[in-house]
Parts: structure tokens; sequence; C-alpha cells
């Protein structure tokens, strides 16, 4: 074999071990793809499974807010239903606390043969008084509804007391000045506003401004100014009004004695309100008028 022959079958021996290797390598890159193939196919459906499931989560998630809204909306409801409710009984309580308040007072009054238009129309005049003094509407209110109660504590006095014809003597006196102090004991443990302001009434609306008055002698501002509104009011009717031991003034005789009494028995400013005022308060004095019948 010459030298070219040689040659020859060299490259055919390389060419063939070549292609053997190309064939092996080929071989082993189809069984490689296809195991990745698979793997990823695998991976694949893992992966649209997941995602279904995590659609599902979703959905459920979903339906458990629109339940919760549902839920929220409805507590809400009954939250607003309960607090109406609620708005309800204390609109009912407070009207029943004032016609209990008022219905005490008119007690405490018949007592000594007042009549229930005396209580009403304290508590009006005591309004008029109130905004003019500068009170807000809610707090001129309060006190109109707890003037009635200003004389609760005759309930404790004696009759022969309270319906003696004439002029009291000095023991008496002293018996009557009582009615204050019990009135405010009656009342001042109560924790409702209402009937706080009425006991403050009870225990101060025979002070006077420049001292003298009863129970405690004080004067001045050092008075509630619940207690000096009111002074002014019960006596304006009272004066004003047939009593078992005295006739009605007249109208200039009770003017007279106010202007007298401003700075002494009354609260000055109070006194210009009143004859500020006055106008209104004979309003209210005509519309509850008493009635007398045989």
């Amino acid at each position: 074999m010459d030298n070219d022959d040689k040659l020859i079958a060299s490259l055919e021996a390389f060419l063939t071990n070549d292609v053997e290797t190309l064939k092996g390598n080929i071989e082993k890159l189809i069984k490689d793809y296809s195991r990745k193939s698979r793997r990823l196919d695998k991976i694949i459906h893992q992966s649209d499974k997941q995602q279904r499931e995590l659609l599902e989560l979703n959905e459920e998630l979903e339906r458990t807010y629109a339940e919760l809204d549902e839920y929220k909306n409805h507590l809400e409801e009954k939250v607003e239903e309960g607090i109406s409710e609620i708005k309800g009984l204390n609109v009912e309580i407070e009207e029943t606390q004032k016609e209990v308040v008022f219905t005490m007072g008119a007690i405490g009054e018949s007592r000594s043969k007042e009549t229930g238009n005396h209580v009403k129309r304290v508590a009006e005049y005591s309004k008029i008084l109130a905004l003019a003094y500068g009170m807000d509407e809610d707090e001129a209110e309060m006190l109109k509804q707890a003037s009635p109660m200003h004389d609760i504590g005759k309930v404790a006095i004696p009759d022969a007391i309270l319906n003696k014809p004439g002029r009291f003597n000095e023991e008496e006196f002293e018996h009557m000045k009582l009615h204050a102090e019990l009135g405010y004991e009656m009342l001042r443990h109560s924790s409702r506003s209402l009937l706080k302001a009425a006991a403050t009434v009870a225990y101060e609306h025979h002070e006077k401004w420049a001292g003298g008055g009863y129970p405690r002698n004080i004067q001045g501002k050092d008075i509630h100014i619940y207690g000096r509104i009111t002074a002014i009011a019960d006596v304006f009717d009272a004066l004003g009004s047939d009593r078992c031991y005295k006739n009605a003034w007249d109208d200039e005789k009770i003017f007279k004695l106010f202007k007298e009494e401003r700075g002494k028995q009354f609260d000055p400013q109070l006194i210009d309100l009143f004859f500020e005022n006055l106008d209104a308060i004979l309003d209210v004095r005509d519309r509850y008028r008493d009635i007398f019948t045989d």
C-alpha cells in the first residue's frame, strides 16, 4: 500500500470515528432534551394546578369579603336601630322626668292651697328671665322644668302652718323656713341634671342679693343664678295672687316693691331684665290665669 492509500485509509478511519462520536453526542442531547421536556411538562402542569388553586382561593376570598360586607351592613343597621331605640327611650325618660318634676312641684304648692297654674307661671317667667340673662335655650329650658320644684319641701311642713291665715309668729316662721333645706335634701342625691338643678332652686330661691335670706344667708353671686331667677319669678307671682294670708297685690304695688328691692332682695341686673321683658311676662300671666269655680 502506497502512501496515498494509507492517507485515504487514515481519513476514512477518522471520519468514521468522528461520525460515531457525533452520533453518540446527538443521542445524548436527544435524551437530555426529552428528559428536560418531560420535566418542563410536569412543571407546567403543576403551575397550571397552582394557578387554578390560586383562582379558586381568590374566588373564595371574594365570597368571604362579600359576606363580611353584608354582615357589616347588617350590623350597622342593628347598631343604628339600637341607637335610635336608646334615643327614643331617653326622650321618653326625660319627658316622664319632666312630668314627675312638674307634678311634684304642683303637689308641693297644693299643700299651701296654691293652684297648679302658679308653678306653670313661675316656670315660664323663669325661662324668659334666663334667656334674657344670656342662657342658651337648653339651659333656660332646664331651669323652666326645674323651677316648679322650688317649694317641694313644703310637703314636710304641717298644714296648720302652711295654711295659717295671717302672719306667722317667730316659731312658725322658723319652721316654715325649713322647707328650702328639706326640698334640697329630697333632690340633691340625684345624678340627673334636671333634678340637680331643681335641688339648687329649692335650696337658694329664698336667699337675698344683699344677704339676710335663708337657709344659708348667702348673698350676691354666691347665690346660684337659678335661685336668683326663680326668686323673682316666685315673688312676682305670689304677690299677684290671692293667698290664704293675703289678697293679691295690684301691679303698680308689685313694681314699686321690685324697684325698691333692686340690689337688696333681688339681683339688680335681673330686676332690669324683668322690666325689659315685662310684656312677655304679663302675657304668660294672662295665658295661665287662675280660674276659680264655685
